[in-house]
């Protein structure tokens, strides 16, 4: 049997604390192993325990979700699920600045917060598709065509033509599996390509590469900004 994924809730209201310990304490591979009901506390307390995942929420009193993010990150101290509110784009942005490698809503559905628990254990980043739109939005502008922004950053030519596939592919937020049926690859070869592009272009996780991309202005008009944008994962 494989040891659960030991997760650490960090939230100052005692009842949210409860329902997530409820609802992850059902799942054979999880294992709620402490709470903290604040960002200095959930320091501490992920300092003592080495969670695999911190479940963490943003507006706390003391220090906040997203200073005690940018500490567990420096630290190494676990990767950093964020609850989110879908109208405070300004929390959204600075958790992502902060480093945390998942984004969910607060009022997602129970298998959403099981989802990116698990996502995050495993190394991957996950972003509610809200957010995910949220984030594209956000981060693409009205560039003309012949504006600099436009332009192929020269960080691409240190890509293979198949990693450009896959990292266009990322960047309208399609997940491994998506993406595997799309180009008509294996799963694994995915990931793959996936672990070359950021490692090439030095981004550290692929909520980073959705945003580069965007930020780059690499996808067609019809895909980039308000498109569709299928959960990533």
């Amino acid at each position: 049997m494989s040891t659960p994924v030991r997760v650490l809730l960090v939230d100052d209201q005692q009842l949210v604390r409860s329902g997530f310990r409820l609802i992850l304490s059902v799942e054979d591979d999880m294992e709620v192993v402490g709470e903290a009901a604040d960002g200095a506390a959930a320091v501490a307390r992920a300092r003592a325990l080495r969670p695999d995942v911190v479940l963490m929420d943003v507006q706390m009193p003391g220090t906040d979700g997203i200073e005690a993010t940018r500490q567990l990150v420096a630290e190494g101290l676990g990767p950093v699920v964020m609850l989110t509110t879908f109208d405070r784009d300004d929390y959204l942005f600075d958790a992502l600045d902060a480093g945390a490698t998942g984004f969910l809503l607060k009022n997602s559905d129970p298998d959403a917060l099981v989802a990116a628990v698990r996502a995050a254990a495993s190394g991957h980043a996950l972003l509610a598709p809200e957010v995910t739109l949220r984030v594209i939005e956000r981060m693409t502008t009205a560039a003309p065509a012949d504006d600099p922004a436009r332009l192929p950053p020269p960080e691409l030519a240190r890509l293979t033509d198949r990693e450009r596939e896959v990292l266009l592919l990322l960047g309208q937020g399609l997940s491994n599996a998506e993406i595997a049926e799309r180009l008509v690859l294996g799963e694994a070869t995915v990931k793959t390509y996936v672990s070359g592009c950021l490692a090439k272009l030095h981004l550290r996780d692929r909520v980073r590469a959705v945003v580069w991309v965007h930020q780059h202005h690499l996808l067609p008009a019809e895909e980039d900004g308000t498109g569709r944008v299928p959960p990533s994962g």
